[in-house]
């Protein structure tokens, strides 16, 4: 039996621009235009989402929607542990990033005892937290959250009672926290980050493969490095963001940053990545097909996706047909 379980979380309530909740079925056309099985091959769980929420008025301005947020958060942490405990890798297809935040946590929870390493493949070090951002929006904030970085050395906002209350919950989710380490944090194609991430990654000395590294060098020697970093983790997620890759190539995504990898990088990236058998669980997030043309973006998150997913099959010794 084949232990891949995708898993949708169609929610977009921490981004700032719409429509990336139709990201996964922009990559369900995208395999269907390919004429590839991928998605009648694996099963699939869907999560509830809080969607309903971007009809509502924002009322905490430096976390917004955070209530909806904490509900999600939940919701993809169960969700993930059980998956986890029923012997499944989860592969997880998200619309906004924030919900990374619920999938860290459903990793601690299935393995409380475990040391968790994150490989972040994204432009933006998602580092904020409601004392610091400038926008207010979470999908700024996971990896924040799961470190329980309040930043309250470069405070610039002050935030209500209701955001505190909801972001100590976002914080203690799953009863432990934190949930990982600076230490155990590598971010490939960082390109896009405001002063005060810049001074938690230089405080805490975080581990930053840059893009003249990566050109330099080459994925699969970045990918070599990365997890020799992360050597002494019992687990390693990988949550992979498709800004990270060249603007002109990622266009269907709400935060576009110039100077990224390439779609062929991206494979190749996670396809030596994937082959590492620490890797307990893979991330795609922010396809979002109202921005793009073509459908380009989810196109090349598919091709991106179905190279991850070939590699753990050999992993899993399972024959791939498709």
């Amino acid at each position: 039996m084949n232990p891949i379980r995708i898993i949708e979380v169609k929610s977009e309530i921490g981004a700032g621009t719409r429509g990336a909740s139709l990201g996964i079925d922009a990559i369900k056309i995208a395999a269907l235009d390919f004429g590839s099985t991928f998605f009648k091959k694996y099963k699939s769980i869907k999560i509830p989402t809080e969607n309903k929420l971007l009809l509502d008025p924002v009322a905490q301005v430096y976390a917004k929607r955070i209530k909806g947020i904490f509900s999600m958060l939940d919701k993809v942490s169960k969700e993930i542990k059980k998956t986890i405990e029923a012997k499944g890798f989860p592969i997880v297809l998200a619309g906004d990033h924030s919900t990374a935040a619920g999938t860290i946590s459903g990793l601690k929870m299935a393995y409380p005892k475990k040391k968790l390493g994150i490989i972040w493949i994204d432009a933006h070090a998602d580092l904020h937290s409601p004392y610091t951002t400038p926008s207010g929006n979470m999908h700024g904030m996971p990896l924040a959250m799961v470190l329980a970085e309040d930043n309250l050395d470069l405070k610039v906002n002050h935030p209500d009672k209701t955001t505190i209350e909801y972001w100590e919950k976002i914080k203690q989710l799953g009863d432990i926290t934190p949930k990982v380490h600076y230490d155990d944090i590598v971010f490939i194609a960082l390109r896009d980050t405001e002063s005060q991430e810049d001074y938690l990654i230089k405080k805490n000395k975080m581990k930053i493969f840059a893009m003249l590294e990566i050109r330099r060098k080459g994925v699969e020697r970045i990918a070599i490095e990365a997890l020799n970093y992360l050597d002494d983790c019992d687990l390693i997620y990988i949550s992979f963001d498709v800004d990270s890759m060249d603007s002109s190539i990622s266009k269907g995504t709400g935060t576009p940053v110039p100077n990224g990898i390439t779609e062929r990088e991206a494979g190749n990236l996670c396809f030596h990545l994937m082959r590492n058998k620490k890797v307990c669980c893979f991330e795609v997030v922010e396809v979002n097909p109202t921005l793009d043309k073509e459908n380009q973006m989810a196109e090349n998150a598919f091709e991106i996706l179905s190279k991850t997913v070939n590699q753990l099959n050999q992993r899993f010794q399972i024959k791939d047909e498709d």
